[in-house]
């Protein structure tokens, strides 16, 4: 069994990033073996399917011990993404076998890239503009199950993540902010980790049935994921990860461009336009969280 050392120095650095700011191994892990390594798409995503159903479970397993696990919530979407997982590797499979299907499934992993790109956008957007109502929410009586709407949710990641692996995170974090606004943030990411074990289990439990897994690659991937989430979720309590998420929103942003063919030259002119709002909004932020100052006759009344 050959354990590739430049994929587990990715796969450290990865889980690095994930266990410092929480974004999700897949949108990372996925695009780097594709781009970089130059690995199959179909392999690419299969073997990182298996690899984050052997570390999702540690999360999991914090929330719970923390009572920030939604139950009703994993059991609604695990209705739905359990068979969505599944009819998107049905959906590989009918498609045969050679170059078709690999084609299909860069530009699918490429078109969620940019999805999820969008939706840490919107979750930005929903943060800032629930910032004040925080504690009423937190006070705010039980919340009422949406039965059919979050069955539904699951459903369409569920799909996705069969097909590319990657969104079982954005996604649903998203989906759960815009149908629960009452959860307080560490339950959506509680949940999210909780029910993604199920789904993620039924996506990698597919692509080793149709023979697309990759033993040595999935290893290679965990050798040094493992370490890097542990070392990056210790870094995560002392530093500011803003700065980072910001640029590994920019990475994701142009892997997604090049997944999807885009031409270099336009994705150098995105990614410029990218840079430049996100310093218009890191300013904008700024001046928001900035001490006011008093006027001169407060001050002197003051004093």
């Amino acid at each position: 069994m050959h354990i590739d050392l430049y994929i587990a120095l990715a796969g450290l650095i990865v889980g690095f990033a994930v266990g410092l700011t929480g974004m999700g191994g897949g949108a990372l892990m996925t695009p780097v073996l594709v781009l970089i390594f130059g690995v199959a798409p179909l392999a690419a995503v299969s073997s990182d399917l298996v690899a984050s159903l052997l570390m999702k479970p540690l999360g999991a397993m914090v929330h719970a011990g923390k009572r920030t696990v939604q139950w009703p919530l994993v059991r609604w979407l695990s209705l739905g993404s359990v068979p969505g997982a599944f009819l998107g590797v049905t959906f590989l499979k009918m498609l045969g076998k050679g170059s078709a299907v690999q084609n299909v499934v860069q530009l699918a992993l490429g078109s969620v890239l940019l999805l999820s790109v969008s939706a840490l956008a919107a979750k930005w957007l929903i943060d800032r503009s629930q910032r004040g109502r925080r504690q009423e929410a937190q006070n705010a009586e039980p919340f009422e199950v949406r039965r059919l709407a979050t069955a539904a949710v699951g459903l369409v990641v569920g799909f996705i993540v069969g097909i590319t692996a990657t969104g079982s995170g954005t996604l649903i974090i998203v989906a759960l902010i815009v149908l629960y606004p009452r959860l307080r943030g560490s339950q959506t990411v509680g949940t999210d980790l909780t029910q993604a074990i199920p789904m993620v289990g039924a996506a990698a439990l597919g692509h080793v049935l149709f023979g697309d897994f990759k033993l040595a690659l999935t290893l290679s991937i965990v050798v040094g994921a493992v370490p890097g989430v542990l070392a990056g979720s210790l870094v995560s309590s002392r530093a500011s990860t803003a700065p980072l998420r910001a640029a590994l929103c920019v990475v994701l942003v142009a892997s997604g461009l090049k997944l999807v063919n885009v031409p270099t030259v336009a994705i150098g002119v995105v990614i410029g336009l990218a840079l430049l709002g996100a310093a218009v909004v890191f300013l904008a932020s700024r001046l928001d969280t900035r001490p006011q100052r008093q006027p001169a006759a407060e001050l002197l009344e003051a004093s």
